[in-house]
């Protein structure tokens, strides 16, 4: 799998919304491979996008299309200076209900001192987890490099997931817990999405 990551500051949320709800409509159809897109503009202006694909030559060939060069053309006039771009084949999916039904999502950037051992505690924990927030639809993880990930979590509601926080962790998970906590380099970061804009094909 393929994701690639856009963000970049936003002068109109109303504006970039209507020009991603073209893309659906003009150029989704088109989009060969394509698995789907999770975007959103949070409080401060911070337009977030991650897209989805089979592959990156399927990523490369839509990028390709004169259509999608039309569209980013108009779509780019609403950043306020230059966004930022990471793609990345290292991403890992968790679903386990329908992630466009997320009535809010919530990026996490962080870093992890030993990114393999990370991937395996998340494996291990997986069933705990998922019992104990079922206001988790699904996650995304994409990896960057030198441990360095985002991480997308997809909610019921924000307020099924501020309640699924102030959760108590259970005894036998907390070992697992902490040593995710230990592997952890410097303090992640939380981006809010409160109006997900949320596509994949029908």
């Amino acid at each position: 799998m393929f994701a690639q990551i856009i963000r970049g500051k936003v002068s109109d949320a109303t504006a970039v919304d209507a020009t991603f709800a073209r893309w659906s409509i003009d150029l989704a159809p088109g989009a060969t491979g394509w698995l789907g897109t999770t975007a959103g503009v949070a409080e401060d202006g911070e337009l977030f996008i991650m897209v989805r694909f089979e592959s990156a030559e399927a990523a490369r060939a839509n990028s390709e299309r004169p259509e999608q060069d039309r569209f980013w053309a108009e779509a780019s006039k609403n950043f306020v200076g230059d966004p930022t771009f990471r793609d990345s084949t290292d991403v890992l999916t968790d679903v386990r209900g329908d992630l466009d039904s997320a009535g809010f999502v919530q990026v996490m950037t962080g870093q992890t001192r030993d990114e393999e051992r990370t991937k395996q505690i998340m494996l291990e924990t997986q069933a705990a987890r998922t019992a104990l927030r079922p206001d988790i639809l699904g996650q995304v993880g994409v990896g960057h490099g030198d441990g360095k990930f985002t991480m997308i979590n997809y909610f019921t509601s924000e307020e099924a997931a501020r309640e699924g926080e102030r959760k108590e962790i259970p005894v036998e998970f907390r070992p697992a817990a902490q040593e995710m906590m230990s592997l952890s380099v410097g303090t992640p970061q939380f981006l809010d999405l409160r109006t997900p804009w949320l596509e994949s094909p029908k």
